[in-house]
């Protein structure tokens, strides 16, 4: 805790000084991109992509969920995507999934999470079966297959909302599924035209 706090007392200098510093962030936010990833803390999407403070618009979910549209029964999801498309429109959205992810992995494996009843209801409620849930066997210590699955399916469900169909529709909106390797620094993009995912 004491490194973290030296950090954060250090944090105006490192970013206050030089360079554009933090003085128009009193104006407003305006992200780029929108990064949805899982909670994982092996994944640091500022450090994937290299950017400083202000250029990412991050919304982070335990197995980087996407929960289906439903305006009835709205969540912190929801209103996040729907901000950042209809508010900030940002350019681009990357949905990011990773090997060695424990919650895609419970799926994969028909893990009993009786002890872990948020974490349970969350994946049950958010992800159906046939999305990522068990049936590809034994899915290895990387789940890379069973990830990868799941990011796609993700995206169909982020498709499906209004204001993200909308926005792609119109030529606004780049969506891209990418694959982390959090044991080698690989990032893979989805292809839409091979079903594979391929080095950036």
């Amino acid at each position: 805790m004491l490194h973290l706090i030296d950090q954060a007392r250090d944090f105006p200098h490192r970013y206050g000084g030089e360079g554009p510093g933090l003085d128009g962030f009193a104006d407003g936010q305006r992200p780029s991109a929108m990064f949805i990833t899982c909670s994982d803390s092996r994944v640091v999407p500022t450090l994937l992509t290299g950017v400083g403070p202000g250029e990412l618009f991050e919304l982070r979910t335990a197995g980087n969920i996407v929960p289906p549209y439903d305006p009835e029964n709205a969540t912190s999801e929801m209103a996040t995507i729907e901000y950042a498309v209809s508010v900030l429109e940002v350019s681009d959205i990357i949905l990011c999934g990773h090997s060695h992810c424990g919650a895609v992995g419970a799926l994969a494996r028909g893990e009993d999470l009786r002890t872990l009843p948020a974490v349970r209801d969350w994946l049950s409620r958010s992800v159906p079966a046939e999305d990522g849930g068990p049936g590809f066997g034994d899915p290895g210590p990387d789940v890379a297959l069973p990830v990868q699955r799941h990011v796609i399916a993700q995206m169909r469900r982020l498709r499906a909302y209004p204001c993200v169909s909308r926005a792609v529709r119109e030529g606004r909106l780049g969506l891209h599924a990418w694959y982390y390797e959090v044991h080698t620094g690989v990032v893979r993009a989805h292809q839409i035209a091979t079903g594979t995912f391929s080095s950036l």
